[in-house]
């Protein structure tokens, strides 16, 4: 049985908020100025809302109250097929979606959400998390949590194991160990969150941001599936009980449990950062991917496996852009990535070691384990910007080798315009 491919980090993160469709840009258009009156009213309905939470005490009256002024906002929590939930859980487990995924499942049933990131605060309480006054390691954080629910009377925590939002569309980050460490039984709980006309959430966007463009869309609508909870077997590792937890709570969503982690979601967004800004990058917002032609020699690759073409046709994309690099490099490399920007940025910035290929009968020199050695391979057939020839031989001063750097560089961006 062959098993569906993990998708890679540009499927998991939206970095663009407004449709490509021409329709919906359209629609969204002519929508905008409604759009606009309805942030400003909302804003004000908002004030209400967080002095009305802020007043009634913790209870069903007071999450009924402010559910229904929720509704006023455009904030929409319905329970699909509902399960009961276990009393006695302590902890619930959620995939994270957006900046605002505690503050719907509070409408639903008391619990607390701690702060991991962020001054404690002000801004921290009225968002709604809970500050447990811990700023060491991650095992004091625990510790903390611990004696939190070793008290029958508090409320249960919820815990976003994927430590990093994500579109909730193709996939779920690597589940953190350290929540499934506080008990032995957790409950899992799925979420999905649709809205019209833009995106639910982008990578790099603040939570004020998000929270005005909530405000502007007509509505969002939340969907929470309260799953069976969830056991710890005999002798078993945290990492192995996150691991399940999240393979049964990717099989709710109809989505893929991955291995990416939230750091690799912030060198992801490093790298669109970087790459926006190469000489050679496009201005178009389009991926790269759908930009470059198709070549003619791959007309004949039907006999391959789905999954080999798909990376044969991308390294040949590779190719087009850096045809120094040899093609079973750029292969290796988006066998990983399973990006074309993401594997033209590794081969730039010397991520992946390579042997230059000659062109032309051309005799490079010896091998090169980063892209600037590769650069220097090709100077020969490109000329630089620059009227100062690039150093051949390792540069004693720190400054020497930079400028060297620098004239590898540009030459490298030259002959991959060309």
């Amino acid at each position: 049985m062959e098993r569906t491919a993990a998708p890679g980090p540009e499927r998991l993160f939206d970095s663009h908020r407004f449709p490509t469709d021409g329709f919906v840009l359209l629609a969204l258009l002519l929508y905008a100025p409604v759009g606009l009156c309805l942030l400003v009213l909302r804003l004000f309905i908002g004030v209400h809302v967080f002095l009305v939470s802020c007043i009634l005490p913790d209870g069903m009256l007071r999450r009924l109250i402010v559910r229904v002024m929720c509704s006023v906002l455009g904030l929409f929590v319905q329970q699909s097929g509902p399960r009961p939930r276990d009393a006695a859980v302590q902890v619930y487990i959620a995939n994270h979606v957006t900046h605002f995924d505690h503050n719907v499942i509070s409408l639903l049933t008391s619990c607390n959400t701690p702060a991991l990131n962020g001054a404690p605060g002000f801004i921290c309480w009225s968002r709604g998390f809970m500050e447990l006054g811990v700023t060491g390691s991650r095992a004091e954080l625990v510790d903390s949590l611990k004696a939190y629910s070793s008290h029958r009377g508090n409320p249960p925590l919820l815990l976003f194991p994927e430590e990093a939002a994500t579109n909730g569309r193709a996939g779920l980050l690597r589940f953190s160990s350290w929540p499934f460490s506080i008990v032995d039984v957790v409950q899992p709980v799925a979420l999905q969150v649709q809205r019209p006309l833009i995106t639910v959430s982008v990578a790099d966007s603040s939570w004020i941001t998000e929270l005005f463009w909530t405000f502007f869309v007509p509505f969002t609508v939340y969907q929470v599936r309260w799953m069976p909870s969830v056991p710890r077997r005999a002798e078993e590792l945290s990492e192995d009980f996150a691991l399940r937890v999240q393979e049964l709570l990717a099989m709710e969503l109809g989505v893929v449990s991955t291995r990416l982690t939230a750091a690799d979601k912030a060198e992801h967004m490093k790298r669109l950062r970087h790459t926006s800004h190469l000489p050679f990058a496009p201005a178009s917002s389009q991926p790269l991917a759908a930009r470059l032609r198709m070549p003619s020699s791959l007309s004949g690759i039907g006999s391959f496996a789905p999954e080999d073409a798909r990376i044969t046709t991308m390294a040949q994309q590779v190719k087009e852009v850096l045809p120094h690099v040899p093609l079973e490099v750029i292969r290796t490399d988006l066998a990983q990535t399973n990006c074309v920007d993401t594997t033209i940025a590794n081969l730039l910035e010397g991520r992946v070691p390579f042997f230059p290929e000659s062109e032309a009968g051309t005799d490079l020199p010896a091998p090169s384990t980063s892209w600037a050695a590769s650069a220097s391979g090709i100077q020969g057939s490109v000329a630089l910007p620059s009227s100062k020839p690039a150093t051949k031989q390792f540069a004693k001063s720190p400054v020497e080798r930079h400028l060297s750097l620098q004239e590898r560089k540009r030459a490298l961006y030259d002959y991959a315009r060309r």
